[in-house]
């Protein structure tokens, strides 16, 4: 009898175990079946910013030396105590050129704020140029402007150390390619400008001011501008200016320009100007076209095709040029260097070529100011 009873109970818990475990299964499969139901459990981890920035976590192309070169002590030279000397310049003289332009700003105005829009800024920098058979020379640049709103909208007081009505056409078509004993010496001007519209679309501005040189000269411009899309592709720019100097008498410019995306990160640029020269009676023309195309986010790539004409004794070519122009920001959004080959062939050398290379290293001291200029 005991062993029938032991028989029968072991064949019982055979049977709850075989229950038991196909229950279970069925449970996982419906719990596995509807999971998508259920939100999902990350587990995030997050890092510390020296962890993230050590050397060892950065790309290779974030380096210009080896691997086993990350921790070796810096080697000191007169090109690194000479880049220090200038990245301190640019943190020192910045904030006083801005100081000195919020300073104009409220002894101007009469504001005890700071007016928007200042675009005071210097600009200072050395050029080389080398030509045929000519050494290269390095040259001093300085150019700065003082732009300050002495109300709350419309009138400002513009200080520029040269003024571009003053200035060739082909010089100012060519002003990238030159060193400063190959441009026409400038005169500081100051003028108070009116800034107003025409509708909606047309910026119109009125300056009247004073070269600052002896005898003063005083002079009128006013400059009318106006932006629009023609259509999804074209971007068009015109500007008319009309002036007057008291010693050179009147002029007349207008401005054309007209661009477009061409694909692969290039923007193509045609701009046309042509120009009244009151005291040789005659107009001046020319005709631009360029593409440009970052490389990246610290260089720019700049070709041209330029071509320069007077009316007078007829309408005529009076040069020809090409140039090509690499821009690189050295550091922060301040120091700049360029290298710029180019071609002239230019009428009074029978349109001969003369050829150069100029080099520029640039740096703007105007603090957080906008540098559209």
């Amino acid at each position: 009898m005991k062993s029938s009873w032991w028989t029968l109970a072991k064949h019982f818990r055979l049977k709850s175990s075989s229950a038991f475990a196909w229950i279970t299964t069925a449970s996982c499969f419906f719990i596995s079946a509807n999971s998508y139901g259920m939100e999902p459990v990350f587990r995030i981890r997050e890092h510390s910013i020296p962890e993230t920035l050590a050397p060892a976590k950065l790309p290779l192309s974030f380096y210009t030396f080896e691997p086993e070169e990350y921790w070796a002590e810096p080697d000191d030279s007169y090109w690194i105590g000479f880049s220090n000397f200038i990245l301190r310049q640019e943190r020192i003289q910045g904030p006083k050129v801005q100081s000195f332009g919020q300073w104009a700003d409220r002894t101007l105005s009469g504001e005890t704020h700071d007016l928007p829009h200042n675009e005071s800024y210097l600009r200072l920098g050395f050029a080389t140029e080398s030509e045929y058979g000519d050494p290269a020379q390095f040259e001093p640049e300085v150019r700065f402007r003082l732009d300050v709103p002495t109300t709350k909208r419309k009138l400002r007081l513009v200080i520029e150390s040269e003024s571009d009505e003053l200035i060739p056409l082909e010089e100012r078509q060519r002003d990238r390619q030159l060193t400063e004993p190959d441009r026409t010496t400038g005169t500081m001007t100051g003028a108070f400008r009116y800034l107003s519209q025409i509708g909606d679309a047309i910026n119109l501005s009125n300056d009247i001011g004073v070269r600052l040189h002896f005898p003063p000269d005083a002079f009128w411009r006013a400059t009318a501008e106006k932006r629009w899309r023609a259509n999804a592709d074209w971007s068009v720019r015109v500007q008319q200016r009309f002036y007057y100097y008291h010693q050179d008498g009147w002029g007349a410019r207008t401005w054309f320009s007209a661009s477009r995306d061409i694909g692969n990160g290039w923007r193509f640029w045609s701009s046309s100007e042509l120009e009244w020269v009151h005291s040789d009676s005659e107009f001046v023309a020319s005709q631009i076209f360029s593409t440009s195309k970052g490389l990246n986010n610290r260089s720019t790539l700049t070709p041209r095709i330029g071509v320069l004409g007077e009316s007078k004794p007829g309408w005529r070519t009076t040069s020809v040029f090409a140039d090509l122009t690499w821009r690189y920001r050295l550091h922060s959004d301040w120091l700049f260097a360029e290298v710029i080959p180019a071609l002239t062939f230019p009428r009074e050398e029978s349109f001969k070529d003369q050829g150069s290379v100029l080099f520029r290293v640039e740096m703007f001291f105007s603090g957080s100011i906008n540098r559209d200029f």
